[in-house]
């Protein structure tokens, strides 16, 4: 008797499982053709993508890890915006390139950022394994699009402490939606 129940359990328990997902797929179905009616009307609301126009950003000193600093991105507009990647920065007025984004830092999904609420990337100066490098006083940011270019103007940023050093080991994190995420990767 007991055997026929366990059998019949699992078979249950299959038949359910084959069902939620059938529904799980008419879901997604119903979803995406009211998604290509509402494009198709011209309905289809989206989300900007964060910008130097719609955010206030700031760059500080983090007390911890050493050689880090942090940079926030406050929504300051009225409606939410995506924070799409990683920014792109120019340490210094004569950088060739931006700094080098941490892959290890990205995130499962874009951030979107509601009004008033702040994303997060942490920003790595120096490393001993670095070389070169330079005092730099001045941090230009740009935000990025949904296909990871620039998106919006550049704004330049005064380091704190009069600036930092930075090397070619710098880098920053994707943006992340707190302070720790961003620091310790």
């Amino acid at each position: 008797m007991r055997k026929s129940t366990r059998s019949f359990s699992r078979t249950a328990a299959s038949s359910v499982a084959v069902a939620a997902l059938a529904l799980v797929g008419f879901q997604a179905t119903a979803q995406s053709a009211s998604a290509a009616t509402a494009a198709a009307t011209g309905k289809a609301s989206s989300i900007a993508a964060c910008t130097t126009a719609n955010t206030k950003v700031t760059v500080g000193k983090a007390s911890r890890p050493i050689n880090h600093l942090l940079l926030k991105a406050t929504n300051t507009g009225s409606k939410p915006c995506y924070a799409y990647s990683a920014p792109f920065l120019r340490a210094g007025a004569d950088a060739q390139a931006p700094l080098q984004w941490v892959e290890d830092s990205t995130p499962q999904s874009v951030l979107t950022l509601e009004p008033g609420r702040t994303a997060y990337a942490g920003i790595l100066t120096y490393s001993p394994d670095g070389e070169g490098g330079a005092q730099v006083k001045d941090l230009g940011v740009l935000f990025t699009d949904r296909s990871g270019r620039p998106a919006g103007s550049e704004k330049s940023l005064r380091l704190p402490d009069g600036g930092a050093f930075f090397n070619s080991a710098a880098a920053v994190t994707y943006w992340q939606d707190n302070a720790a995420d961003a620091l310790f990767w």
